[in-house]
């Protein structure tokens, strides 16, 4: 009986209405925890090994094979190496104009959904203590109705309430807001790496003209 009512479905009712969009949060945030952790493990790669493999076919003078190279590696910085390599044979402010412009599209993919994940490690906690407030207004009004002649059963639904749903929206919100985190930080370290690996790839287009040149 007791684990009859303690089932899930008996735990959102004993929630109020308030326990809905609270689920809702849920679904949502594991929904793009699964998304963001393929997406980001299909986008990372070994970024130092790859510039080994670039520097070396650069410093060749061999630019369609570094293309070629590009295509074939779907990852953020390959995108953003080619868009640089594609400009070669301008002026370094060019180069690195191209890459910065690559790179405004690929952040924002790498940060997909990021902010309704945000949204939803936020809204959680609200909704339980928006329920919280609700139910000690149903408790109150108990006491208010029966001119304080009440007993524990009576004040039940409404303290009921302000505990589920208080408990509800903090179950949600915390793991919601690690992965978050961890997804942000994860998405900081990938871009620090095209920054760094931006850089060097001006360089090496642009420190010896003669050698590049098609």
């Amino acid at each position: 009986m007791q684990d009859d009512m303690m089932s899930p479905f008996n735990v959102i009712f004993d929630g109020g209405i308030l326990m809905w969009p609270i689920l809702a949060c849920s679904v949502v945030a594991l929904g793009i925890t699964i998304e963001r952790f393929f997406s980001l493990r299909r986008a990372s790669i070994d970024t130092r090994e790859f510039m080994d493999v670039m520097r070396g076919v650069l410093r060749q003078n061999r630019i369609q094979e570094a293309v070629s190279i590009c295509d074939e590696t779907e990852a953020p910085v390959s995108r953003i190496m080619k868009a640089g390599i594609l400009k070669h044979n301008r002026s370094k402010q060019d180069i690195r104009e191209a890459i910065e412009d690559a790179g405004h599209l690929e952040v924002p993919r790498l940060e997909r959904y990021l902010s309704a994940m945000a949204t939803c490690a936020h809204i959680a906690p609200l909704l339980g203590l928006l329920g919280t407030v609700a139910g000690m207004i149903k408790a109150f009004a108990q006491i208010q109705n029966k001119q304080g002649l009440v007993n524990p059963s009576d004040l039940a639904e409404g303290i009921s309430n302000a505990l589920v749903t208080t408990a509800a929206g903090l179950t949600v919100a915390i793991p919601t807001l690690v992965v978050y985190n961890y997804f942000v930080t994860r998405v900081d370290n990938m871009v620090l790496e095209m920054e760094i690996s931006s850089s060097e790839l001006v360089e090496l287009l642009t420190q010896d003209r003669g050698e590049l040149e098609i």
